[in-house]
């Protein structure tokens, strides 16, 4: 895991983000894990979802608020083709990150990512650095900066 959060800190460097990844000694994986380890609110999370391109079979990267869930035909119309859950194996394999610290920031693919406007809405958001007790904290709109993210509206 420790080459994980190496990657997540090296990609914040690179991208000006000034990041601390906090190891917070039980688990993140879920949202509401991760709130009341970080002493935020849920919406305050960042949940990376990754899914697949039915046709392509390229992966996409969906950063939103732990207190939404992603509509997954709007995330649809913004890549082009229809989404389906891509295989944990595959992510971990193509980003490097296993399910549960999958960082917005630190792959080992250009990943086309996609933030939910809602975190915008924070002058701070939590997000996993790579494993599954691994985050940082950063403001937003640096954050999405940061991992490339386009801005849409995605939640439900």
């Amino acid at each position: 895991m420790a080459g994980s959060i190496d990657r997540v800190t090296r990609a914040a460097a690179d991208a000006a983000l000034e990041i601390e990844i906090s190891r917070m000694g039980a688990s993140t994986r879920t949202a509401e894990e991760a709130a009341a380890q970080c002493d935020c609110t849920v919406a305050q999370i960042v949940k990376s979802l990754v899914f697949q391109g039915e046709t392509s079979g390229k992966l996409f990267l969906f950063l939103v608020s732990g207190s939404n869930q992603l509509d997954l035909a709007r995330a649809a119309a913004l890549t082009g083709e229809p989404l389906k859950r891509a295989d944990p194996r595959q992510i971990r394999d193509e980003t490097g990150f296993a399910i549960g610290g999958v960082a917005p920031i630190g792959h080992l693919i250009a990943i086309p990512a996609f933030a939910d406007e809602t975190l915008l809405g924070f002058d701070r958001v939590w997000a996993a650095a790579g494993a599954h007790d691994a985050v940082f904290a950063a403001e937003p709109h640096a954050m999405i900066k940061a991992a490339q993210a386009v801005v849409a509206t995605l939640a439900v």
